[in-house]
């Protein structure tokens, strides 16, 4: 297979595959030599196959993750392949997306050297269009396939429902040679959208609807973004799936679970063009697993872009979204989805899966690469009244601070420290509880890798709100170490540490705090519309913000992230990214995740 390029993860980065149903079918087929030779585990062929009409969201991030990881753990190939049947809805835009999308995941894919591949090896089903074609033409000379005239309206009567079955139309017994004069007539644009339809002819009575003659092609007269105006006529989904798998000699095609009732009529389409064939063209085997179901999100396209386009979000690269773009612009990086995809695994069975399980793969992973920062987002004034015992009242300390705990190597930034600070309001109160173990009037605190201080008088404005503090500082505390024991041996103690900047060394900055989009764990299901369980806390704008100045700069703690995307931890506060809306005179950081699970506390 295609190895990763070097800025991308390596397989060593990757969680290792866990065995699985699919793993099972999949070990059995290569010892008994089912798609090639015994043993031969490079034979395994997967597939990515999107449709261009949209975005990707997590749903897609886990098939991704499946199909390719399924095949690099066997040596094998996964092929991304773009299902452009439909011209009405796709467009080139998407196409580019999608490949951007699977490239930052951390996958690439095989260059298929029997199909005319483009842009680096993506296939496409209209690469196959004249195939497809050749073969519906072969199954209307067999006589299992039939152009039909009628309405969509009265094919679908006649089709029958679950307790009747479906009766014969006036066109099912038409003779072949009419049948494919139709069809070229069809292909070449001879009639108007909805006027006719080629059906396979299978069975009417069948208890699978998908078997009551589906239609296998329909008319388009519409551009595709890369055929132009040649093809007026389009494969149906079912009809076009299992043969591009075949053409492309995929050996086991993996869905999701509601594929599975459409696998007969898969395995049939192949098995009609084999009959009768002394060369049987590939028969790939269809595998289903149950799809992703997160709490607290929606995938559907229709819900998104409802989101989209009423104004809910701002696109669909908002951080609130489940799309790729969006948990990428959050800060989401790519070993945290595949982490989450490993995590929620393959079974047969639908159920809900805790979406605090993608916030804690992402806390693991920025955990351990993430560079410390000290941020204040809603900032409190300290003043430092007898910073001037110390010498000259206007000197700047530097401070060392640990850049990342969890990695020796980062080593340690210096920070400026002076008479006039920040801290957070919250980190304040003017009549704090027992167990409140931060600053009040008469209250001493550490200050983190600066100094110990002391509240001594509270500036209110006139409505009584603190909007400064007096302190004074220990200058036996320096770095936050403990004092000297006093003359009768006793140590002073706090109990609290605060995070800081000094107002001589930061800049302001914008911090835009996302939660989850909807408030309840099944948006919709109480009154059937899922816009009435947007949570409307789901964004909060934070503009008078103050950020250590070396944010505005790359320090040589911050690791070489391959997307650019920079990403910190915010001491106390969470994990955050710097937003593309950043400019030179103004920062602006998403928070991707609180540090701790907030939701899970407030639903104990």
């Amino acid at each position: 297979m295609t190895t990763p390029t070097t800025d991308k993860p390596t397989a060593d980065d990757r969680p290792s595959l866990t065995r699985n149903f699919i793993t099972e079918i999949i070990d059995a087929d290569i010892a008994s030599g089912k798609w090639g030779s015994p043993g031969d585990r490079t034979v395994v062929t997967t597939r990515f196959p999107p449709e261009p009409n949209g975005f990707l969201h997590i749903g897609h991030a886990k098939s991704i993750a499946v199909n390719f990881s399924l095949a690099e753990a066997y040596g094998g190939h996964c092929n991304l392949r773009f299902d452009d049947t439909n011209p009405a809805a796709e467009e080139d835009a998407f196409v580019k997306a999608i490949i951007e999308d699977v490239r930052w995941l951390g996958f690439t894919w095989n260059n298929a050297s029997s199909h005319d591949a483009s842009q680096d090896g993506v296939l496409y089903a209209s690469d196959y269009f004249q195939q497809l074609h050749d073969w519906a033409v072969e199954l209307i000379d067999k006589g299992l396939a039939y152009v039909d005239e009628q309405s969509p309206e009265d094919i679908r009567a006649q089709r029958g429902d679950l307790k009747n079955p479906g009766t014969a139309g006036p066109f099912r017994d038409r003779p072949a040679a009419e049948s494919k004069a139709r069809f070229a007539e069809m292909v070449r644009g001879d009639h108007p959208n909805g006027s006719m339809v080629l059906r396979a002819k299978i069975d009417l009575a069948s208890p699978n609807m998908n078997l009551r003659d589906p239609v296998m092609y329909r008319i388009l007269n519409t551009p595709h973004h890369r055929t132009g105006t040649t093809w007026h006529v389009y494969p149906m989904y079912d009809w076009a799936h299992g043969l591009e798998d075949s053409i492309e000699g995929i050996t086991h095609s993996i869905c999701t679970l509601e594929f599975e009732i459409h696998r007969p009529l898969y395995d049939w389409f192949i098995d009609a063009i084999n009959k009768d064939r002394a060369e049987k063209i590939h028969h790939p085997q269809q595998i289903e697993f149950a799809r992703l179901n997160p709490s607290f999100i929606i995938t559907s396209k229709r819900k998104l872009r409802q989101l989209v386009e009423d104004g809910h979000v701002t696109g669909w690269d908002d951080p609130r979204m489940p799309t790729i773009r969006g948990l990428r612009r959050l800060g989401y990086t790519p070993e945290s989805l595949r982490a989450f995809a490993e995590a929620t695994g393959l079974t047969k069975f639908n159920a809900v899966h805790d979406i605090g399980l993608l916030e804690r793969a992402v806390r693991d992973h920025l955990n351990k690469v993430a560079p410390r920062r000290m941020a204040v987002l809603n900032p409190l004034k300290v003043t430092i009244t007898n910073w001037a015992d110390g010498g000259d009242p206007d000197r700047l300390e530097t401070m060392q601070v640990i850049n990342n705990p969890e990695d020796e190597s980062a080593g340690a930034r210096p920070v400026t420290f002076g008479p006039t600070l920040w801290i957070e309001h919250d980190d304040f109160m003017m009549d704090p509880p027992k167990k409140f173990f931060r600053l009040g009037p008469g209250r001493e605190v550490r200050l983190r890798c600066g100094y110990w201080i002391t509240c001594n008088e509270v500036i209110t404005d006139d409505e009584g709100n603190p909007v400064e503090l007096k302190c004074t500082y220990d200058p036996n505390t320096r770095g936050g170490n403990n004092p000297p024991p006093d003359a009768n041996g006793k140590v002073r103690k706090v109990k609290g540490t605060l995070h800081w900047v000094a107002d001589a060394d930061c800049v302001s900055a914008e911090v835009r705090l996302f939660d989850r989009l909807y408030s309840v764990e099944k948006p919709g299901k109480k009154t059937d519309n899922h816009i009435d369980d947007l949570n409307p806390d789901s964004l909060t704008v934070l503009t008078e913000c103050r950020v250590e100045q070396g944010l505005t700069k790359h320090l040589p703690d911050e690791p070489a992230w391959p997307d650019g995307l920079r990403r910190f931890q915010f001491e106390r506060l969470g994990y955050f990214c710097l937003d593309a809306d950043s400019a030179d005179n103004k920062l602006v950081f998403n928070r991707t995740v609180t540090l701790k699970d907030s939701w899970a506390k407030q639903n104990r």
